[in-house]
């Protein structure tokens, strides 16, 4: 934890290899206000070349997840006047520099919604691998209703969503709870309530600890690459790709394990495993 700098908008628990991030400012709806983006710009930056953390589940304090947006922080720029469009325009590209830094993070990240995810708040559960959401989740992409474009997060929303969905949710801004987020494929698991939705995301841990950690970060480039790769781009990253893991402590471990009937390292060390 130590290349964590202590957060006053975040709470960061870190359970062996595994770390929770909670926002932080329940009185707030946990708005992403341009602190809290910081802070989290910070720790996700931090997580990039940390592989002794698995995994990374996101949770919201005051049973919320996120509402979006700090409005507050809107507001003070209108009637301040004092920035320009490009202040504005840089402002918005950091944000968009946040969603690729959670999305392409080499841990796996669950999100794990209760309360709300509205706009910002939908953007950034968009960016997880796994998404576990309560019945009475509440959801919605409200931008256009006051004036601006979902602009950083649509590429997100329409990765997770498809183009015909996004765009009815985008141009809309209807609302929609956690069963219908299910039905959409905006989450991959239902939970009852928040009790439920920790059960399930133990067995999430249970899962990717069975998984080698650096596989699954490799994995996660290439699926990643096909985003925006041509099938020989493809074809060569996933060529390479794969004789690095095969010759690696990994690759020779995990292929070992199989032939000798035993768990492999990373499986039988994650239970007992500090950071």
């Amino acid at each position: 934890m130590s290349k964590f700098e202590s957060c006053d908008t975040l709470e960061l628990e870190l359970d062996r290899d595994w770390l929770t991030v909670w926002l932080n400012r329940p009185k707030a709806r946990n708005a992403l206000s341009g602190k809290m983006i910081a802070e989290l710009h910070h720790v996700f930056s931090c997580l990039k070349d940390n592989c002794n953390i698995r995994g990374v589940s996101m949770r919201g304090r005051g049973g919320i997840f996120c509402s979006g947006g700090d409005l507050k922080g809107f507001k003070t720029v209108l009637q301040g006047g004092g920035q320009s469009l490009e202040d504005i325009a840089r402002i918005s590209r950091q944000n968009g520099m946040l969603f690729d830094l959670i999305n392409e993070a080499p841990q796996v990240v669950v999100m794990l919604v209760e309360g709300a995810a509205m706009a910002g708040g939908l953007g950034i559960l968009c960016c997880g691998d796994v998404v576990v959401v309560t019945q009475d989740a509440k959801f919605a992409m409200t931008e256009t209703s006051i004036g601006i474009p979902p602009a950083q997060i649509a590429p997100f929303v329409v990765e997770r969503l498809g183009l015909k969905t996004a765009r009815r949710l985008m141009l809309t801004a209807s609302r929609f709870t956690g069963e219908k987020a299910l039905h959409m494929g905006l989450a991959d698991h239902l939970a009852a309530d928040a009790a439920h939705m920790e059960l399930i995301e133990a067995e999430i841990k249970k899962q990717v600890r069975q998984c080698a950690p650096k596989a699954n970060a490799v994995t996660k480039q290439i699926v990643l690459a096909t985003r925006h790769a041509d099938r020989a781009s493809m074809i060569e990253l996933a060529g390479t790709s794969f004789a690095q893991c095969m010759l690696s402590e990994e690759g020779h471990e995990g292929i070992a394990a199989f032939f000798e009937k035993r768990k492999p390292i990373w499986a039988v060390s994650s239970s007992n495993k500090q950071v």
